[in-house]
C-alpha cells in the first residue's frame, strides 16, 4: 500500500479508535457520498455557485481525512480555496483521485 494514498497509520488510528465494523460502515457511507459530493462540484461549477462549489470540496476534504486519504484531500482543499474553476477539470482530477483512494480504502478494510 502506498502511504501516499492513505495514511495507513491514520486508518489504524482510526480503526483502533471507532473498531473495524465501524470504520467499514463509515467507508461504506464516503463510498456513496463521495460521488454525490463530486457530483455537487460539477453543478456548482456549471452553475457558477462560487459557494456551493467552496462547500462540497469542503465535505470531500473533511471526509477524506477521515480515513487517511491524503491525496484526495489536498487535491479538495486546494478546490476549497481556489473558488470556482473555469472548467471541470479539476473535478475531473478529483473524481479520479476519488477512485483510486477507495480501491486502496476498500483494500484496507477488506484486509
Amino acid at each position: 500500500m502506498n502511504d501516499t494514498i492513505i495514511d495507513t497509520a491514520a486508518f489504524e488510528e482510526l480503526k483502533a479508535t471507532a473498531g473495524a465494523d465501524f470504520v467499514a460502515e463509515l467507508a461504506a457511507t464516503f463510498f456513496e457520498e463521495a460521488p454525490l459530493m463530486l457530483a455537487e462540484l460539477r453543478h456548482a461549477q456549471r452553475s457558477a455557485d462560487a459557494e456551493r462549489y467552496r462547500r462540497a470540496a469542503h465535505s470531500l476534504k473533511s471526509n477524506s481525512q477521515t480515513f487517511g486519504a491524503l491525496q484526495l484531500a489536498a487535491l479538495a482543499r486546494v478546490q476549497e480555496l481556489a473558488g470556482l474553476p473555469a472548467d471541470a477539470t479539476p473535478i475531473d482530477a478529483l473524481h479520479a483521485e476519488f477512485d483510486i483512494a477507495a480501491a486502496a480504502l476498500r483494500e484496507l478494510i477488506d484486509g
